[in-house]
């Protein structure tokens, strides 16, 4: 099951005045912009479908990050920002892209966090970035979606990765009537084991796991690039027609989630797994 999306994509890093006009920016106090990152589609699916219920743009920031581009983007007193969970909080790279990107006009920031199963105590760390760039959070929501983390995890296989994605629309529905309604999200669970995950843990779980050494090509390798293109922090370079890592991976798993003839694994931890991708279901 994935509903047909039509949805609107914004490529440019900064609008002019002439743009935010023909967009309807601040028209009705509507959200400006939705801005998404993503590894295998969960997240870009949540922010599409967010997107085309409310009727706003989408900015990739998979492409921002990609291209080094942390030109200020120009946005309404709203926005929304889809993510999906790394250890327990937002991923690094897009904490420290929106760090580094000014936001002019911008007020109050909705997070919405897919995951495979939990974000922990993400939200206080959300709150956290939004106090430093001067906005007011106003809350994270969980989406649990289907697990691509092959790394350490198993990805669903394709039938129960659509049960997955269907138990999470109600929830989806849920998030985008508070976004409509400009409501704060709920607040989510914060329990003792939350605060670990997202506290400790997140450092520990990025210098024990967060690497790219394991990373290995066979033979069934055709040198398309699909993984050098997909990367997001141009980690992966071809060499005699061959991908290889750089040392500086984020562990999105685009690369070995979309290899189209699977010739990529993570050491023996990927061995015998399905991959995941969001546009495969």
């Amino acid at each position: 099951m994935k509903p047909a999306v039509a949805f609107r994509t914004a490529r440019v890093g900064f609008f002019g005045a002439a743009a935010l006009d023909r967009q309807g920016i601040d028209r009705n106090g509507g959200f400006d912009m939705v801005f998404y990152f993503s590894g295998t589609g969960n997240s870009k699916y949540a922010a599409q479908r967010i997107a085309e219920a409310l009727d706003e743009p989408l900015l990739s920031l998979n492409e921002r990050i990609k291209a080094g581009d942390t030109t200020p983007v120009k946005v309404g007193a709203r926005l929304i920002v889809v993510t999906p969970t790394y250890a327990w909080r937002i991923p690094r790279v897009v904490r420290e892209h929106l760090r580094k990107t000014a936001l002019p006009g911008a007020e109050q920031v909705w997070f919405v966090m897919t995951c495979g199963s939990e974000i922990g105590n993400a939200d206080r760390y959300n709150r956290t970035l939004c106090r430093e760039k001067g906005l007011t959070s106003m809350g994270t929501a969980q989406l649990v979606m289907p697990e691509n983390y092959i790394a350490l995890f198993n990805a669903p296989q394709p039938e129960q990765a659509r049960q997955i994605v269907a138990k999470a629309e109600p929830e989806l529905d849920r998030a985008i009537d508070a976004l409509r309604s400009g409501r704060p999200f709920d607040p989510p669970r914060s329990s003792f084991y939350d605060r670990l995950m997202s506290g400790p843990v997140n450092p520990a779980f990025y210098s024990c796991f967060v690497s790219d050494r394991a990373f290995r090509v066979g033979e069934a390798c055709t040198g398309c690039g699909s993984c050098a293109r997909r990367c997001p922090v141009n980690n992966i370079l071809l060499y005699d027609g061959k991908p290889v890592w750089c040392g500086s991976c984020t562990h999105c798993m685009a690369c070995i989630c979309y290899c189209p003839t699977e010739a990529i694994e993570y050491g023996r931890k990927s061995r015998g797994k399905p991959r995941y991708h969001f546009e495969a279901l």
